[in-house]
């Protein structure tokens, strides 16, 4: 990722809707529309009609009327730093200051668009370069580069022994549940695993 890049570039609600439409599809093989950018942000369609232009503007997304929205190269390279920044600081939150799972990721909302790229770089460094943030997620490298992963969602995984890869932070009172359950990162699953459907689409294994 550049290292004399301009923080005037992008505006904090430009940052939000990149980094919100890169964990759209991080996950899942599927089209974004205006109707699920704006409500992965929790606003109103209407309102991310214009954002989404102005990205489109500027270069940053490939989108077409009423058709699906991508990110371009340098749209998904910002996203990424983004990505990067909000994962090192949940990181940073559980190991140094002792939060739980299911805190971090409001506290590291709002601080990732006050703190430079410099003072994450010293983070990674400090917090020994971690590649997984405290929900499994892997955490984009300096110059965007991610770890690969074999993991499925525990609902379609049909293996006979699975461990747990990540879990979504989606729901934090999910997150204290899966705690309660042991399901965290690193743990093996018995299966059948007895979650219903909604809670094993937050859980994502890889085979044992």
């Amino acid at each position: 990722m550049p290292r004399n890049r301009d923080p005037r570039a992008l505006t904090t609600s430009e940052e939000d809707y990149l980094k919100a439409l890169y964990l759209l599809t991080e996950w899942e093989d599927t089209e974004v529309s205006t109707g699920a950018l704006a409500d992965q942000l929790g606003l109103s369609p209407a309102s991310a009609t214009p954002m989404v232009q102005k990205l489109a503007a500027k270069s940053l997304v490939h989108h077409v009327p009423r058709g699906a929205i991508t990110l371009s190269e340098t749209g998904r390279r910002e996203a990424l730093r983004m990505v990067r920044r909000h994962r090192l600081l949940e990181t940073f939150l559980r190991d140094e200051l002792g939060y739980g799972w299911d805190e971090v990721h409001d506290e590291a909302e709002a601080l990732e668009h006050t703190v430079t790229d410099r003072f994450i770089d010293a983070l990674d460094q400090r917090l020994g370069r971690p590649q997984r943030d405290p929900h499994g997620d892997a955490i984009p490298a300096a110059d965007g580069t991610l770890p690969a992963s074999r993991a499925v969602r525990l609902d379609r995984f049909t293996g006979g022994a699975a461990i747990v890869d990540r879990i979504s932070d989606e729901d934090p009172d999910f997150l204290r549940r899966a705690r309660d359950r042991g399901l965290v990162p690193g743990a093996a699953i018995a299966l059948p695993h007895g979650l219903d459907y909604v809670d094993a689409s937050l859980v994502w294994v890889r085979p044992a």
